[in-house]
């Protein structure tokens, strides 16, 4: 049966700024591919990502709490998803392609281990002689490498601008002389994005896309708002303990002001969602102001800018560091939450040494990959394999493998 062409073109290529990511325009994918005829670029590699196994583990991976700590905390999965929509929503308001945005966002987090950063930091100590773990070098590394799905290629093969954007939402990893800047400042670049580069260079001297500013600005909206309403959820900080936070205060005054006598669990949404709706609407501000030189030029004059884009005003700035600092002190660092991550990076360490010990100890597929790897690749081949894993696997693996395993509570 012939299947009638058609012509999308009008509505899949809505109105962007000069400035930003044109899917007709990019660098194309490492894998050439024909063009599909419904789908921009970034519309097929966002839908790749939300059919991924590793999206969809997200969903019992440690945000803050252990997935079964609650019915209503915040998984990686439900994180992910809020810093999309408001990656999204500031995407739409500067004129930027919301569908990459939408996509860098839902990728961001796609490589993180189970219990989250104490996860993260366990695998790091693991892997010291072997080039380290990163989730943001992981990330890359399931995308490209881990993923494996298609008949033509491994990973997903998605676009150079969602891959840029997935390795550099945060900025530069190099500076011009090849030195490590940011987060990897001091030290060797992760093993995973080396690797990659040898084949596909992202230009990690230079800034990524504003679509990948807008992601990333929104990651920290969605865990500084959703954060206070899981520790208050949790009750390991209280509405008092919000009031060291100047911006929390002036929004909790407002909200005592306009409804008084308003329940728990109202004020707690109250106070979230304008906490959201401030941080929001002041990175449109201040995103708007800094691009307007920008009108007229392109994307990669937004990657040569030399500075991000999309940010915070600096008095938003200053409030949101306050509130960062506030939440380390009365939430993050919780004795509390200190036991119970400590249990974390134990499992994931006691599951390390296990399968580097012992390969037969892997899932017979791992085990037959590991047989059949280049010598010296089990480290590498072992942190992947933990790093997939939802936190309630990796318990049940420990608890296979080993005659105690802690309880995470």
């Amino acid at each position: 049966m012939d299947v009638p062409a058609i012509d999308v073109t009008a509505w899949i290529l809505r109105p962007r700024a000069s400035y930003a990511a044109d899917p007709t325009r990019g660098r194309g994918r490492l894998t050439h591919e024909p063009a599909s005829p419904t789908r921009t670029d970034f519309q097929r590699d966002r839908d790749r990502v939300l059919h991924s196994t590793s999206f969809r583990r997200l969903k019992h991976k440690t945000q803050v709490f252990v997935y079964h700590e609650g019915d209503h905390f915040r998984t990686r999965l439900t994180h992910t998803l809020e810093v999309a929509q408001i990656a999204r929503s500031i995407a739409r308001a500067l004129g930027l392609d919301e569908d990459l945005a939408e996509t860098i966002a839902l990728s961001h987090d796609i490589g993180h281990p189970p219990f989250g950063h104490a996860g993260e930091k366990a695998l790091d100590a693991c892997m010291a002689g072997h080039g380290g773990f990163d989730h943001n070098a992981q990330s890359l590394r399931a995308l490209t490498k881990l993923e494996k799905r298609y008949a033509d290629y491994d990973g997903l093969n998605l676009t150079f601008e969602s891959l840029e954007g997935v390795v550099k939402h945060n900025g530069p990893l190099l500076d011009g002389e090849g030195r490590t800047v940011g987060a990897y400042a001091g030290r060797p670049l992760p093993a995973a994005l080396v690797e990659y580069a040898a084949v596909h260079d992202l230009g990690l001297d230079t800034h990524a896309t504003a679509e990948a500013q807008a992601a990333a600005i929104a990651d920290d909206i969605a865990y500084d708002a959703h954060d206070i309403d899981d520790g208050l959820r949790a009750g390991l900080i209280t509405l008092d303990d919000l009031s060291g936070s100047r911006l929390l205060a002036g929004i909790m005054a407002e909200v005592r002001d306009r409804h008084p006598g308003l329940d728990h669990a109202r004020m707690v949404h109250e106070i979230v969602r304008r906490v959201i709706t401030r941080l929001v609407e002041d990175a449109i501000g201040e995103g708007a102001r800094r691009l307007a030189p920008f009108v007229g030029r392109d994307v990669d004059a937004v990657r040569a800018a030399g500075r991000p884009l999309i940010a915070f005003s600096p008095a938003m700035a200053e409030a949101e560091r306050e509130l960062k600092r506030l939440m380390f002190a009365k939430l993050y660092r919780h004795p509390y939450l200190n036991r119970v991550m400590a249990d974390a990076r134990q499992v994931v360490s006691d599951l390390y040494g296990a399968y580097a010990a012992d390969p037969k100890a892997l899932p017979p597929e791992w085990a037959r990959a590991e047989a059949s790897d280049a010598p010296g690749r089990r480290p590498r081949l072992v942190a992947d394999f933990i790093a997939g894993m939802t936190d309630r696997y990796a318990l049940s693996e420990h608890a296979r493998l080993f005659d105690a395993t802690p309880e995470l509570r």
